[in-house]
């Protein structure tokens, strides 16, 4: 089931991420209202949720409350608080993941992929090709030019097959580390630096190609080779 319902009073905002996620497979229900929301909820199942705070009728919060009750549906909070605290209430309240508009988005759609992947409503190919990398989930194995990438750690394997099947698209911090680690985003960075550099150590030991690119102020990207 790849039904998903889109809480969101922005028009234009609702029918871009509508437009988006159905272009990628997927079926959309709209509301445009807190009680719209509740309504759909009663009336349908629905593989993922992606929630606005701000909304006429119920709140966003009270939406939130009404879906955990009702099981564990995976909930994005779609929201514009930044404060960290903030942040963490949202995930302390039942939300699976939030993202901080103005978003891209391409990290949407991701962030969807990854939410489902999680809950098990989504499977992902067994084998990813990107140029010269090839990755098989099932052994846990990556090459580059028919060689072996060895001493992987499950996070940088985790982090790589992310990359690898969005090439070219920038992903944030908190998204690869949410995606690696499975666990909630606390704001610090040095742990996934870290890795990212030690994955770039061991590419350069088989390629001399920069795969991994920085996007500064914002996070990471796979470039697909020409």
């Amino acid at each position: 089931m790849n039904k998903i319902l889109i809480v969101e009073d922005d028009v234009n905002i609702n029918n871009l991420l509508k437009e988006a996620l159905s272009g990628n497979g997927y079926t959309c229900g709209q509301a445009f209202s807190g009680t719209e929301a509740a309504l759909w909820l009663e009336k349908e199942s629905w593989a993922l949720v992606l929630l606005d705070l701000m909304l006429p009728g119920m709140t966003g919060e009270e939406v939130l409350g009404l879906i955990r009750r009702q099981g564990d549906v995976p909930v994005i909070v779609l929201t514009a608080k930044d404060a960290l605290s903030e942040k963490l209430e949202l995930l302390t309240n039942g939300a699976d993941d939030y993202i901080t508009k103005p978003f891209d988005i391409e990290e949407v759609v991701a962030r969807v992929q990854i939410q489902l992947r999680h809950a098990g409503r989504e499977q992902a190919p067994d084998q990813i090709s990107c140029g010269e990398i090839s990755l098989e989930k099932g052994t846990h194995q990556i090459w580059i030019g028919g060689k072996e990438l060895e001493h992987l750690t499950r996070q940088e394997f985790a982090i790589l097959e992310l990359l690898l099947e969005h090439p070219g698209q920038v992903f944030s911090k908190e998204a690869i580390f949410t995606y690696a680690w499975q666990e909630e985003y606390m704001g610090e960075t040095k742990t996934l630096d870290v890795h990212i550099s030690n994955i770039r150590k061991k590419l350069k030991s088989l390629t001399e190609k920069e795969y991994i690119q920085t996007v500064w102020g914002i996070g990471y990207r796979l470039q697909s080779s020409k």
